[in-house]
């Protein structure tokens, strides 16, 4: 397993707990609030709303905490966040991207910063590690939806670029500009996914050993932990002993 996947299923488990399932609720109502705001009201006419709904419903997040998400954009309620993309790079050269919703760049800056430099990495410029991954839509759904067969036979009428099918499930690639068409199509056959977002894909991994892999994942669950930061991405691959000690 690599990067993205790889942390994203330990972290997840660990957001079964009660505590992080809050945290992540309120991350959650965050991006409903700003893509309401951003666009219509409506999921069916703001499809950035709709990808934020079709997230918190995969969480199971209760439809009154959604309604209220957003109906504090309508009523003019909240913070005005903006979107900060910050990039660094973790032990062993390791590549990392972190998309931010803040309502005070200083902070959330200030706070990346230290999270990197305790991990013994460092924060670089806007651009630095970007170019080595993909901006792509991606969708998921259970792999007992359709056969592979089935599956990719959709996908590529619908316009996909990709699919890749393991015992966890169904992922579809698509391009960034193509997610909300392809999405549609595949929910019009299979029903809606589990997850459909835009993603950073990396275009290639890093092995690293177990003491940096260590490194990268707690300072991955630092930032995960961080209330502003929504989506963390990374280009390595570790043990299959480091995935079971830490929980994946």
């Amino acid at each position: 397993m690599a990067g993205h996947s790889q942390f994203k299923n330990i972290m997840h488990k660990k957001g079964k707990q009660d505590a992080l399932r809050s945290k992540i609720f309120g991350k959650l109502a965050r991006e409903i609030t700003v893509a309401a705001k951003m666009g219509m009201p409506d999921p069916a006419m703001n499809p950035r709303l709709r990808l934020a709904c079709i997230a918190a419903r995969a969480e199971n997040m209760p439809k009154d905490n959604i309604e209220r998400a957003i109906k504090k954009a309508t009523g003019g309620e909240g913070e005005n966040f903006d979107e900060v993309r910050y990039e660094g790079y973790a032990p062993g050269g390791v590549a990392v991207i972190i998309e931010a919703l803040t309502d005070n760049r200083n902070r959330t800056a200030g706070e990346v910063r230290s999270y990197f430099t305790k991990a013994g990495g460092s924060l670089a410029e806007s651009g630095a590690v970007a170019f080595m991954f993909d901006h792509v839509g991606s969708i998921e759904f259970d792999r007992k939806v359709a056969s592979e067969d089935a599956m990719m036979e959709a996908a590529i009428e619908a316009g996909a670029d990709d699919v890749a099918t393991t015992d966890d499930g169904h992922e579809i690639t698509t391009a960034m500009e193509s997610l909300g068409e392809v999405g549609k199509a595949l929910e019009g056959r299979f029903g809606e996914p589990r997850k459909s977002k835009l993603v950073w894909k990396p275009q290639n991994t890093i092995a690293v050993d177990d003491e940096a892999g260590e490194k990268i994942l707690k300072l991955i669950g630092a930032l995960e932990d961080n209330d502003d930061v929504q989506n963390v991405y990374a280009n390595f691959e570790i043990s299959d002993a480091l995935m079971k000690k830490m929980g994946g």
